[in-house]
């Protein structure tokens, strides 16, 4: 199964499973713009890909965020997926959590991926496909864990709604529940400290599981 040089977007492709993504899908042909917050690390990404074109960018910069899939269009010549793997994790119970720490999870975990997607909706090809990683954190909330839950679970909701208001386009759009992963991702938490987490999933088949061949089945590939 192989994406036969389909135009795909990988927002957030320096991380563990957006890099992990794109990895995959140009090893299936396709055709890849990156974009990620880091500049040195896209840099190095995308050119261990074989010189894709990249573009860095910034959470908070949403009308940048909504940009973005019409760049990756003009670099590529046309979209037909788009991946958003952005995200940061937060911990501590919520009496503990600061204003300003839940603000910026439900900036970077909600807001930045929604500006991505509804950018994306007037350039996609007709029969494309959105996939946006939440995480089972929208179906396991637990302690500690309640700014951050919330922020994924907000995104969730709204990848439902719009998920049907553009069936009429022939757009599909994906909610990626991705299971915990065996990565440093919780020890990079913007606020508090994880929890014991026990053992994570294996990312290059939990990527490939939930991410990758789901996607190329929306895409009818």
């Amino acid at each position: 199964m192989g994406v036969d040089g389909a135009g795909i977007l990988v927002v957030g492709a320096t991380g563990a499973v957006g890099g992990q993504a794109a990895g995959q899908l140009a090893g299936r042909g396709a055709a890849l713009a990156l974009a990620g917050r880091d500049p040195g690390r896209l840099r190095e990404r995308a050119s261990a890909l074989g010189g894709r074109p990249r573009r860095s960018f910034d959470a908070y910069d949403l009308d940048g965020c909504a940009r973005l899939a019409a760049w990756a269009e003009g670099e590529l010549g046309r979209l037909d997926a788009l991946v958003v793997a952005v995200g940061v994790a937060g911990f501590g119970a919520a009496a503990e959590v600061s204003d300003a720490s839940a603000e910026h999870l439900l900036t970077v975990n909600a807001l930045a991926p929604m500006a991505v997607v509804r950018g994306s909706l007037d350039v996609l090809s007709p029969g494309g496909a959105v996939a946006v990683v939440t995480g089972a954190i929208v179906d396991r909330p637990v302690r500690g864990m309640a700014d951050y839950a919330a922020a994924k679970t907000a995104l969730a909701t709204w990848l439902g709604v719009v998920g049907r208001e553009v069936r009429r386009d022939r757009i599909g759009v994906m909610d990626v529940r991705m299971p915990h992963l065996d990565t440093p991702f919780a020890a990079r938490a913007a606020v508090g400290t994880a929890p014991a987490l026990g053992p994570g999933a294996d990312p290059v088949e939990a990527v490939r599981e939930h991410l990758v061949l789901p996607l190329l089945d929306a895409l009818g590939r």
